[in-house]
């Protein structure tokens, strides 16, 4: 399973960069900066972070994430 994480598409949608962000969140910018350019779901998000970002991006928490089921793989013989 994979979660795709989505803060730097929310971001660009809102025109806001991780400084501001991270200003108005009141998280460090390193933190924003780092979870901006993940691609998969961070694997230690907090529920407070989360909120935060909600919060300032005024959006939900599934805004920020996709599913995107695995195709399995097929085995083919010779």
């Amino acid at each position: 399973m994979t979660i795709k994480w989505r803060l730097a598409v929310l971001m660009a949608d809102r025109e806001m960069d991780y400084k501001e962000l991270a200003e108005k969140a009141g998280l460090h910018k390193v933190t924003v900066s780092k979870h901006k350019n993940m691609k998969t779901m961070p694997s230690r998000l907090d529920s407070e972070t989360l909120e935060k970002y909600c919060k300032v991006l005024k959006c939900q928490p599934g805004d920020l994430m996709r599913y995107i089921p695995q195709v399995p793989e097929i085995n083919q013989a010779s």
